[in-house]
């Protein structure tokens, strides 16, 4: 469903993403971590084409992000870390505004949107102007006109950054939920305890480049752990040592 193959991307002197290729399998919530500075915004941007690689190509579903950037951008849910939202705009008419992008027909908006809206606790809100919404309400709106148009694939910049504890559990519930229907993730954070519990698959970048990649035990086998969580094992692999020792664990599986 998602492929990046040999993707790299320069700032000026600066390799921010060097080499890069991996996939991810229908159904799968893939989690990318990585120090400061590591590529994986630029990665997550070269993802939902909003920039062009250097070299290299971007896969949505097997369409080329660089050839049909219009046609994968259809079936991709977009989550960035710092949304940018109208505020002199009702939620509601925020939502209207997204599909209005994908050409949703009008007979089903009201309906999918309310739903949506509900799931996220803002429905009580749908009429209220953004400008009103506290931190966490905005992240949430962008998360349910992410989904609104059912994409097939969500690319996801910091999940859960501004959300209370029962929203996080909301959204966690959501994605395994979207997953088991095979709605596919590309989950980029640095809160590893997220990525722990809700990802199937692990990648770790580093300078650029993807120095591990598997699920939390085949990232302990190749850092010599026998036991220890994911923030423990990442520390070990992100040490200098570790550069240049690059693991793929399994990912025909979920």
């Amino acid at each position: 469903m998602i492929e990046l193959r040999n993707v790299v991307k320069r700032y000026d002197n600066i390799h921010a993403v060097n080499g890069l290729s991996l996939s991810v399998p229908r159904g799968a919530i893939f989690g990318f971590i990585g120090p400061n500075g590591a590529g994986k915004t630029t990665t997550i941007k070269m993802l939902g084409g909003l920039i062009q690689p250097d070299r290299g190509e971007v896969f949505i579903k097997g369409i080329s992000m660089k050839t049909e950037p219009e046609k994968a951008k259809q079936i991709i849910g977009f989550i960035p870390d710092r949304p940018y939202l109208y505020e002199k705009l009702t939620g509601m008419e925020f939502l209207k505004f997204i599909v209005d992008l994908y050409g949703m027909k009008e007979a089903r908006f009201k309906e999918k949107a309310e739903a949506v809206l509900e799931r996220f606790s803002l429905l009580d809100w749908r009429h209220e102007l953004i400008e009103a919404y506290s931190h966490g309400m905005r992240q949430r709106l962008i998360m349910a006109a992410a989904i609104l148009h059912e994409p097939e694939i969500l690319i996801v910049d910091e999940p859960m950054v501004g959300l209370d504890p029962a929203g996080i559990k909301m959204v966690k519930t959501l994605f395994k939920e979207l997953a088991d229907t095979g709605v596919s993730f590309f989950i980029s954070t640095h809160t590893l305890s997220i990525a722990q519990d809700l990802c199937d698959q692990i990648g770790i970048i580093r300078r650029g480049r993807l120095i591990a990649k598997g699920t939390l035990n085949d990232l302990q086998v190749h850092a010599g752990a026998t036991s220890g969580d994911l923030e423990d094992v990442f520390l070990k692999l992100t040490q200098e040592e570790s550069l240049g020792q690059i693991y793929y664990g399994d990912m025909d599986g979920k």
